[in-house]
């Protein structure tokens, strides 16, 4: 299990620093879609980027952050589902934190 927590995780800025707002992706039939780039973060050696679609019913999506071997930021899919698993719950752990009930 990955288990990351909100106290390891730092929020960072690669890939609008190279890229700008938005990035854009495309899919295995080639078809090419704008992205707003919505939050990035780091845990450890790995960050991860919120990426939201342009259109009413558009849903988040969460991508793995790697270097290309040029050096710049690249996205891949997160393909391990517990990984991914964790990263979005550490994601709305960032974004909603729990209230203290003391």
């Amino acid at each position: 299990m990955t288990d990351f927590s909100a106290d390891q995780a730092v929020w960072t800025s690669k890939l609008k620093e190279v890229y700008g707002e938005t990035v854009e992706l495309e899919d295995e039939q080639g078809k090419s879609s704008v992205y707003d780039i919505i939050a990035e973060f780091a845990v450890g050696d790995r960050a991860y980027a919120v990426l939201a679609g342009s259109g009413r019913a558009a849903e988040q999506e969460i991508l793995r952050i790697v270097v290309s071997p040029d050096g710049l930021p690249e996205l891949e899919s997160i393909m391990d589902d517990e990984e991914w698993e964790d990263v979005s719950e550490l994601y709305d752990e960032l974004t909603f934190p729990a209230e203290d009930t003391e």
